[in-house]
């Protein structure tokens, strides 16, 4: 019986674990601000709200994929004027995204974070996964068969992002560790943001959801451990995938004993599907002050809702 050769995607090399982008921004913020508003957001490839329906209506082979060029378009429009007209949350100034996919077929094409980075008047950063060709995921928990995969010889990509109206640096690749499965790479990104005289760091996760709570605890201390390394105050955010009580409770102790403080209360509701609630991203904060944050609902180009926070930036708090 013939065999069928599979090859793993080459290593990422170094210039293709950070693509940059830039944007003019007519409107440059006023450098004698202190206060920063800062997003994440799992946007989910723009694809829209509805894993769970989306996620059968795949299996039943009732899903076209005709109109996802126009649809995820929209969708990136959308998000750009959710986080530029303030009615469902302030106007951003640095924005973190998970899951921003890089031109695969289910986006239709579309560049997420480049796209949306263009929209919004950013400068903005991409890493992507480095997902490896021809490896058949291992088989999830039936509650993540939902999701539409990447095809096993898609070209494309999917990845963290950082978009920010000020200036990024030092920017920095931070790859998880996760052996279970080659096929989802798990991965973060660090940059220092400058607002004129003062700067912060910010890390953007996107924590795996299939490890147990020792798995994420791992990828998390990783993020810590590049965050002392400097002494700027520092803002760990993103995608925790903290889809339990005990994940969640978990998670916030360990970065509070690190030192970290959020203004969340466990249990917030980040993520929505098939009637569950579940709080799934974060935002903590050392050496800062959070003067305001919220839940940025009811954005519908995701399962997730963004989360935001004000930063007040100045040293004498």
């Amino acid at each position: 019986m013939a065999s069928t050769m599979v090859t793993a995607m080459p290593p990422l090399t170094d210039v293709e674990k950070l693509e940059f982008g830039s944007h003019s921004n007519n409107h440059p913020p006023d450098s004698e601000r202190s206060k920063v508003i800062v997003a994440s957001y799992n946007i989910r490839y723009a694809r829209g709200p509805y894993l769970i329906p989306g996620g059968i209506a795949r299996k039943l082979g009732l899903m076209s994929l005709a109109r996802r060029p126009q649809h995820v378009g929209n969708m990136i429009s959308v998000a750009a004027q959710a986080f530029t007209n303030g009615k469902l949350l302030p106007a951003v100034d640095v924005l973190a995204l998970q899951e921003a996919d890089k031109r695969t077929v289910r986006t239709g094409g579309h560049h997420v974070a480049c796209e949306l980075a263009a929209k919004l008047q950013m400068n903005w950063v991409h890493a992507p996964a480095g997902i490896p060709r021809g490896i058949k995921p291992a088989k999830r928990q039936w509650w993540l068969d939902f999701e539409e995969p990447i095809d096993l010889h898609d070209e494309g990509d999917t990845g963290v992002a950082l978009l920010s109206r000020l200036p990024l640096s030092d920017v920095v690749r931070l790859d998880l560790p996760w052996q279970e499965c080659p096929w989802r790479p798990r991965l973060a990104m660090a940059a220092t943001i400058s607002l004129g005289p003062r700067q912060l760091r910010i890390l953007n996760a996107h924590v795996d959801p299939h490890a147990a709570s020792g798995g994420q605890l791992a990828q998390l201390e990783v993020l810590a451990t590049h965050a002392e390394s400097t002494t700027l105050p520092t803002l760990i955010l993103g995608d925790f995938n903290t889809l339990s009580k005990q994940k969640c409770i978990e998670t916030r102790r360990f970065l509070e004993s690190r030192g970290y403080t959020t203004p969340y209360p466990t249990g917030t509701p980040t993520w929505r599907g098939g009637g569950l609630l579940m709080h799934a991203d974060w935002i903590f904060s050392r050496g800062l002050k959070i003067d305001r944050w919220g839940v940025a609902k009811p954005l519908r180009v995701s399962d997730h809702w963004p989360i935001w926070a004000e930063v007040d930036l100045r040293k004498d708090l």
